[in-house]
This record gives structure tokens, sequence and C-alpha cells, in this order.
């Protein structure tokens, strides 16, 4: 573990490689640096110095208390600063679940110029509320967004039984059930359960639900986007993948048939390959042809816990081989 001060806070941080050319990896709920083991190892061999902080209130990274620490302009303000810290020349910027959120942000409000985005199963946010606004599907399968704007209850109920529901919530939702073993939940638990922590992961919810749900006309994103999507998601519908044209210009998505929404963690070798395979298209490999991993797993030295091509019209080239 590395720590750097970025935005006023220490953010504790995994890397590979090293050099100005920073693809920053931001993790979502409730995960931490650690998410982005499998995909380190690989954006380095690809020329790019990738860093993966905790977020803020996460890991090892600094506990602001208080609801508005975590609104989404500090978040995005995080994330510039983060590329600040490391003396960023390029910049790309991978993300998945919250991490995604604040990316998108981070893009549609031209924070710092990047040079590709790559988002993991989460929704541009406009497309996000057109779906929120004509879908009762949608609605309930985000119960858990309305249930964290309560006080105190979510923590009791996320804390209970040693963080019990934060295990599950991987391995509940994952299709391959292999790949989080009894070592990674406990890893995601134990962080759960430091003093402070399940408060400033709900905040997030609690601190942005009306802001981000009031979003009005979006910029057009000029930058080259990737999105990757594992179909057996159960927070979020397939139809979240569709419509991007007007808000994207160049779009890509990659949807992984049976994958869930934890799919860089879930399916590492098919998101890794995909990954690759954009990043060689777009001028993104930095050191020439990188081979695509076979097994995609990384080397587990970063934080080791204790112990298709579409257009931007929205069409979909559906990987066939999810498991790698």
């Amino acid at each position: 573990m590395h720590t750097i001060t970025a935005n006023g806070l220490q953010f504790a941080y995994d890397e590979a490689g090293s050099g100005p050319d920073i693809a920053l990896c931001l993790h979502g709920f409730p995960e931490s640096r650690f998410s982005w083991r499998h995909q380190l190892p690989v954006l380095a061999e690809a020329g790019w110095h990738a860093v993966a902080p905790d977020l803020r209130g996460y890991g090892d990274t600094s506990r602001p208390v208080g609801r508005s620490a975590y609104k989404i302009d500090n978040l995005v303000a995080d994330a510039a600063a983060l590329f600040d810290a490391f003396g960023a020349r390029r910049r790309l910027l991978v993300a998945h679940d919250w991490g995604a959120i604040i990316a998108w942000q981070f893009a549609l409000r031209r924070t710092r110029p990047l040079d590709g985005l790559v988002i993991m199963n989460v929704p541009h946010p406009a497309v996000a509320n057109e779906v929120a606004r004509r879908s009762l599907a949608q609605l309930r399968r985000s119960w858990y967004v309305f249930f964290f704007q309560l006080p105190v209850l979510p923590e009791m109920f996320l804390g209970a039984r040693r963080a019990r529901f934060i295990g599950e919530a991987f391995r509940g939702m994952a299709v391959d059930k292999s790949a989080f073993p009894e070592a990674v939940l406990a890893h995601y638990r134990e962080l759960a359960l430091r003093p402070g922590a399940l408060t400033a992961m709900v905040n997030y919810y609690r601190a942005n639900l009306v802001t981000l749900a009031r979003q009005g006309a979006s910029p057009r994103i000029e930058v080259p986007t990737l999105m990757v999507w594992g179909e057996e998601d159960t927070a979020l519908g397939i139809e979240m993948t569709e419509g991007y044209g007007p808000y994207v210009a160049d779009f890509t998505l990659n949807r992984l048939p049976g994958v869930s929404h934890w799919v860089q963690q879930e399916a590492p070798a098919a998101v890794n390959a995909r990954l690759l395979a954009w990043m060689g298209a777009r001028g993104l490999v930095l050191n020439g042809p990188v081979d695509s991993p076979v097994d995609g797993t990384g080397d587990g030295t970063f934080g080791s816990p204790p112990g298709g091509d579409t257009a931007a019209d929205g069409g979909v080239a559906a990987a066939q081989d999810p498991a790698g």
C-alpha cells in the first residue's frame, strides 16, 4: 500500500507501472482498491502507470465526517486532484459502480482532459434518469438507494453479523461464486466494519440522490468511451446500455453474458481482453502490442486480502466467452 495527499485527504492506493501516463481506476460500493487487482498489471503492461485508490471514506483513505463531504462535486475533485498529484501527462479513467458515477461526471464536466474513459456497469446519468422515469422494474431494482436515505438503519443492517450482508452482496449477486472466495469476502467485510466506514459508504447515496436525479441536459462526451457490462446485473437493467448516440460521440459497448454487476472481478480475463482490444484500436496501448492474459487474474500483489465494438447508435456486440 502507498499513500498520497490529494484534495486535502490522504489516499491509500495500489499501483503497477510508473511514469506520467496515469490510468486511474475508481472502485464502487462496497469495494476498495483491491477490486482492481486483476486490471492493474494489464494496464501497466500496456504502458500506463495504473493507480487504484481507496475512494474517500473507504479502506485506508481518509474518512471525512458528514454527509456533505461525499457530494459529487467533492468526489469529482478527488479524481482531478489525484491525476494532478501523480503529475499526469495522459489520463485514462477506468471505473466501476460508484467510481463510474464519478467518472461520468468527470467527463461531462471536462474536469481534466481525458485520453479515454472506461465504464463498467453504470449508465450515463441521462440514460439512467430516462429509464428510471419510465421503468417501474428499475425502480424496484434500486430499492437499496431509497433504503440508504434513512438514518442509522442502513448502517445497522449492513454491519449486522460481522457485516454479513457485505459479503452476500458479492457472492449473492455473482454468477460465478468461485470469483469470491472466503478470503475476498472477509477482506471487504473487515473494511466495512472499521469505525465510520459504513456511514461514509452510505453517505455517497445520501449526499447525491437528489442532485443526480435532477441533473439537466448534458454536453456530449467527445472522449473515446468503452462500456463493459455484465448482463446478469440484478441492480441495473440491460436497457441501461441503450440509446447512447446523443450523449457519447465515440461509444463502444461490450456486453458479457453470464456475468454479474461485479464484472471486472468476476470475469477478469474477458474484461481485460476487451479492454486491451479497445485500447489498441484507440491508440491507447503505449508499449506496442500487448498479448491478452490467458487467465486475467493478475499476480495477486495488489492489495491482497489479509491471510466486440459498437458504433454510437447503441448497437451491441455481445461477448460469448465471459469466463475467458
